[in-house]
């Protein structure tokens, strides 16, 4: 097993193990049921040094919570990366939020925008993950009775806290293992948490850019471009 295997597992495990109060009403841990995608895209694009690693919070309900893989709108992650695995069924499973795996056909407009801008430009998946990673801060999606979603500051402090401490010692471990130079966060959660278990010891540099989730006016102007000039600017893209 692979170092990012190993590291997903010991996440798997450790996250199955937490329980949630109101307004949680269900837990869906994608590396679970999804785990054969997931660890799909581990071994497929995860092999070697990554001199950019991006992260996002948690799964959306049509992306990751879906495929198992970060960001993981359907056809990009069908099409574009050529991953097509098996998706078990959570349980219990919401009725209004159903997991049909790589048969959903709703999109997931944040990972359409991230994905595709990498796929506009570097082409082959390929090509984009010889430097670049992608990984999510947290694996769980939390909903409640309505089957609404929602994100980790409606947990309490100590369900907080206790997500925290498996998902910070899995980040950092991937880190350790990927040695990134630079680290993007994907909207300002996840480049808080790439700051909380950065050391005077790290090299790497954190940049943040625009969440692509359509709930931002702000992503709905022209997130492409607003993004490739922040990543330009820092010095990770070339002009």
């Amino acid at each position: 097993m692979s170092a990012l295997l190993a590291h997903a597992a010991t996440l798997r495990d450790a996250v199955d193990s937490l329980r949630f109060g109101p307004p949680v009403a269900y837990t869906y841990n994608p590396l679970r049921y999804a785990w054969a995608p997931h660890a799909a895209y581990l071994s497929r694009y995860g092999a070697g040094r990554k001199r950019v690693v991006f992260l996002g919070m948690n799964p959306g309900p049509f992306g990751m919570a879906q495929v198992g893989v970060p960001f993981g709108e359907v056809a990009a992650v069908r099409d574009w990366m050529r991953i097509n695995e098996p998706v078990d069924i959570p349980f219990p499973e919401h009725p209004k939020r159903p997991i049909t795996g790589f048969a959903c056909t709703r999109s997931e407009v944040s990972g359409r925008r991230l994905w595709g801008l990498f796929a506009a430009r570097f082409g082959a998946a390929e090509n984009f993950f010889a430097e670049h990673f992608v990984l999510n801060y947290c694996p769980l999606v939390w909903m409640g009775e309505s089957g609404a979603n929602l994100t980790q500051d409606k947990l309490s402090a100590a369900e907080r806290a206790a997500v925290d401490s498996p998902c910070r010692t899995h980040l950092r471990a991937v880190l350790d293992t990927l040695k990134p130079e630079h680290l993007v966060g994907v909207g300002g959660f996840a480049a808080k948490q790439l700051a909380e278990i950065t050391t005077p010891a790290d090299t790497w540099r954190i940049t943040q850019i625009l969440h692509p989730s359509p709930a931002s006016p702000a992503a709905n102007k022209d997130w492409a471009g607003d993004v490739t000039r922040t990543l330009v600017g820092a010095g990770i893209w070339p002009r």
